[in-house]
């Protein structure tokens, strides 16, 4: 597998630290709100990857945090008077309730910053034992200058950065780029007792703790969104790498962007959406499949013209794996004919296509265009007189590649509304007493509610229009 490694700035073959094994750490979100549209990015792109790698027989430990302390979490529960830690609970809640609906699954880990304060402060004083940390009133800072490495990771030049830095009056740091490690406790704020005072931590600091204590000091893969890049993740390579003297993550991937009607996402524009918000118009399926629709790392464009596309896209596939399963029911159970041995063919065939695409750094896009080929070559090469294998490999074939995906998974039953399966019932049984009258008229009203009823040998076969 080839994956674009953002430090290098290159496609680079993936090779496992541990043989049989993969360790990823992906960014998780600070539970102070919903999450919105371009969280949920990250979050699909790195399920997928994680599914991907299980596809491929590997044993996967993902961790993904929970920032659950910081100063928006911090504002927003003195607003509420309530606690933090009680704001971080309800919207840790409700993160699983939304990447539960979006198909995400549960990490192997979900560590929260608050509960793994003991290896924080460890970390914080391992740097300033080696010189790469300093106090000022409690406040601990890491000394970018004492890294003679800092900046590999986004490619940022230090003296640039120092030179575009504005620096305030009051400012106690050594220098513009250091950062917090820890902080001193204000008035109002929850703190920790701590070898320089009362007080909590920095951002950067817990992601490489926890990162660390559940995947050992150097690891796999370090994922997330672009916008992390810088500090953040530059951060956590430069605090990491000086306290354990050994490298960090192996690979770094980041997704791209996400643009609202070709707009910048912005609350200034108005144009700044929960993943809640766009639940309430689209079905979350259809918001998984419009990610998967672009390769991670390319830019996207949130629109109803694109929402179309992907519902009518996932549309396809539900269709095609119902008429499968419609005629699995009575398929004959016979040795596969010539046509039938050609259409598997064609059908592994695309299953390497789609290994291909995502052995070339997660393109899910051209992945995808090899699940349509299977159900291309389904539509037209599988008929009520196919064979019972013929069906049941295809079908297979496709429930496969989607897992992978983390697409279809209604199950048949699920997919059409109880009101419109009544309605079929109803049909079904006015065809068994030959009432065609109330038979046309459930088809009619079947039409009116958006489904298509086909009449076979088989019984009733209901679509979506």
């Amino acid at each position: 597998m080839q994956i674009y490694n953002s430090q290098t700035r290159k496609k680079e073959e993936f090779v496992p630290l541990h043989p049989g094994k993969v360790g990823i750490y992906a960014c998780g979100p600070t539970v102070y709100d919903y999450f919105h549209i371009g969280n949920a990015r990250p979050f699909i792109t790195f399920d997928v990857l994680r599914r991907y790698f299980e596809h491929r027989g590997y044993e996967v430990t993902f961790v993904q945090n929970f920032t659950d302390i910081d100063d928006k979490m911090i504002k927003r529960a003195n607003a509420e008077g309530i606690t933090v830690k009680d704001l971080g609970d309800r919207f840790i809640r409700e993160y699983y309730r939304d990447a539960k609906a979006l198909g995400i699954r549960p990490a192997t880990v979900h560590p929260r910053a608050t509960e793994h304060i003991g290896e924080i402060i460890s970390l914080v004083k391992t740097l300033q034992d080696k010189g790469y940390a300093y106090e000022v009133n409690g406040d601990v800072y890491f000394d970018t200058k004492k890294d003679a490495g800092y900046g590999k990771l986004s490619g940022q030049n230090l003296d640039d950065l120092e030179a575009g830095a504005r620096i305030d009056v009051d400012d106690v740091k050594k220098n513009p780029a250091d950062f917090a490690l820890w902080k001193a406790q204000k008035p109002g704020e929850p703190a920790w007792e701590s070898p320089w005072g009362l007080g909590r931590p920095g951002w950067h600091i817990e992601c490489s703790a926890m990162s660390m204590k559940y995947l050992g000091e150097t690891f796999d893969i370090h994922a997330g969104g672009k916008d992390l890049l810088f500090p953040h993740h530059e951060n956590e390579v430069a605090q990491s790498e000086c306290a354990t003297g050994k490298p960090f993550a192996r690979y770094w991937m980041h997704n791209g962007f996400i643009n609202i009607d070709n707009e910048k996402m912005s609350k200034s524009l108005g144009n700044f959406f929960t993943v809640r918000d766009i639940l309430k118009e689209y079905d979350p399926e259809d918001v998984r499949m419009f990610m998967l629709s672009a390769q991670y790392r390319s830019p996207v464009n949130f629109s109803r013209d694109m929402m179309a596309q992907a519902h009518s896209s996932l549309h396809r596939l539900y269709t095609a794996r119902d008429n499968m399963l419609f005629l699995l029911k009575n398929a004959p159970d016979r040795a596969l004919n010539q046509e039938e041995e050609a259409l598997l063919s064609r059908v592994r065939e695309s299953q390497k296509r789609f290994d291909d695409a995502m052995d070339d750094d997660l393109n899910t896009a051209d992945a995808l265009g090899a699940i349509f080929e299977i159900v291309k070559d389904a539509n037209v090469s599988l008929n009520d007189r196919s064979a019972k294998a013929a069906v049941e490999q295809t079908l297979k074939a496709m429930t496969e590649l989607t897992d992978v995906l983390g697409l279809l998974m209604k199950k048949a039953e699920d997919v059409l509304p109880a009101e419109i399966q009544a309605m079929v019932n109803q049909r079904g049984q006015a065809r068994k007493e030959k009432n065609w009258k109330r038979s046309d008229e459930l088809r009619d009203a079947l039409a009116a509610a958006g489904y298509i009823v086909k009449d076979t040998p088989q019984g009733q076969s209901v679509t979506k229009a």
